[in-house]
């Protein structure tokens, strides 16, 4: 990737922290892994806010959670029980990094990142739920991996984008979270179902216990 080592500009700014906010939802330790990594060897020129995501401690562990997270995902229902056990991290997460790209700003716009940033990470991470939900209903996993490989995709494509072109990136954005909520609300039969499974699931390993 092409990375220029200037400051981003205020576009850039509000891009990327609409990028982390939604990628948040989808994969929360890639993003910081990646944003951390692009700090640390990238010579990308962040916010001070999110330089803390360069520092090694950091690195090491969000590089642990990715890989587990990228194996984890991969497997039907457990990938739904890894989604709702990490949803209570998303949002305030997205929320948080979305904030950090703005807090040199000042209080005001950083409160609005914040809001941004956990608005879209609800919205991803319901969409990303709600899908997979509907697709383990599927006895082959091929359809699993091919989706989480292209959620992979997307997180790595959002951030660059945010980066290299903010005023594309909200356009694809835009587009992007009218497609999530329809998914959302159009499968939302399959989420009640995954919720259904994860609470029996756990109703029977309390028992066992």
């Amino acid at each position: 990737m092409d990375l220029q080592a200037l400051p981003l500009d205020t576009p850039g700014l509000l891009a990327m922290a609409a990028a982390l906010g939604w990628a948040s939802g989808l994969r929360l330790y890639a993003v910081v892994f990646l944003v951390g990594a692009a700090g640390r060897w990238g010579g990308v020129a962040w916010p001070e806010g999110l330089q803390l995501l360069q520092h090694p401690a950091v690195l090491a562990a969000s590089g642990a959670l990715m890989s587990v997270e990228f194996l984890a995902d991969k497997v039907p229902w457990v990938d739904s029980v890894w989604d709702m056990a990490n949803s209570v991290l998303r949002v305030p997460a997205g929320a948080a990094l979305a904030a950090a790209a703005l807090s040199a700003d000042g209080a005001t716009w950083s409160m609005v990142a914040a809001l941004l940033g956990g608005t879209l990470a609800a919205t991803s991470q319901a969409a990303k739920t709600t899908t997979r939900a509907a697709i383990n209903t599927s006895p082959e996993p091929f359809s699993n991996w091919g989706a989480s490989l292209l959620e992979d995709g997307l997180v790595v494509g959002a951030l660059w984008l945010a980066y290299q072109h903010p005023l594309w990136f909200g356009v694809a954005l835009l587009v992007t979270v009218v497609l999530m909520w329809f998914i959302t609300w159009t499968l939302f039969r399959f989420l009640r179902a995954a919720f259904r499974r994860v609470r029996v699931w756990f109703a029977g390993t309390a028992k066992e216990t």
